[in-house]
């Protein structure tokens, strides 16, 4: 039973890991299928040439063959330059991917998220701090999730100069005399849409807000990602420094 045979897909390596004697079982991200579950048959006899090709954050064409959730991967090849990440960058490289992978379904394609994703890779040898809350903010409206930036939980603008309690399934909702615990600036969220600059202070309130949304549906299991940043770049003991 061959099943349907894809050829020439556009993709990035998230994640590979030892599968039986030999092979490799890689989760790949592309452009028309989403994600999708691959079987990496004979390449850890370090014989072939695919184990070095299929890497994370390298853009691929991949082929593969076959039916259910894990597909017989027939080929691999390079299909553009490699970021270059080191240091802060690659461990957010990292980051991204665990977010694609826990956030994802399989075989749910979001060719305009992977659009992004190559872009973020890219963007990551620079301003990467703002490049993942924005890749953040582009996840979550991708899968449905997206947050107001433009108008509060009454339809009226975002104020400069308000604040507002942000509660993922109504919107901002602006504050009264008192503020709340989660409360943030207007200046913040029209910056993460795109209005406005975003210096320390903003960055610090996107952030917070960022977090605690994506929480709620990454669920209590903590991001390994985040803990191998940390423990690589020496942040244990400094949570507003991990992505």
């Amino acid at each position: 039973m061959t099943g349907e045979r894809i050829a020439l897909q556009p993709a990035y390596v998230l994640h590979r890991r030892p599968y039986r004697e030999t092979s490799l079982l890689v989760e790949a991200f592309t452009a028309e299928h989403g994600r999708v579950g691959l079987i990496a048959k004979g390449v850890r006899r370090g014989k072939g040439r695919l184990q070095g090709v299929i890497q994370p954050f390298r853009p691929l064409l991949l082929s593969w063959s076959g039916r259910g959730e894990l597909r017989n991967l027939v080929d691999a090849e390079p299909s553009g330059p490699v970021p270059v990440l080191s240091g802060r960058a690659l461990y957010s490289g990292f980051y991204l991917n665990e977010l694609l992978l826990r956030l994802t379904e399989r075989e749910d394609p979001h060719p305009a998220l992977f659009a992004r994703y190559g872009e973020t890779l890219a963007a990551l040898s620079g301003d990467e701090e703002w490049a993942l809350r924005l890749f953040e903010r582009d996840l979550l409206t991708e899968l449905g999730y997206g947050l107001g930036l433009q108008v509060d939980a009454e339809g009226e603008p975002i104020a400069v100069d308000a604040l507002y309690d942000y509660r993922a399934e109504i919107g901002a909702i602006r504050c009264g005399e008192v503020p709340t615990v989660h409360a943030i600036s207007g200046r913040a969220l029209l910056a993460l849409g795109g209005h406005g600059p975003a210096d320390v202070q903003v960055r610090r309130e996107v952030k917070k807000l960022l977090r605690r949304v994506l929480r709620l549906y990454l669920g209590a299991r903590p991001l390994e990602s985040r803990a191998l940043y940390a423990s690589a770049l020496g942040l244990k003991d400094n949570e507003e420094e991990q992505p």
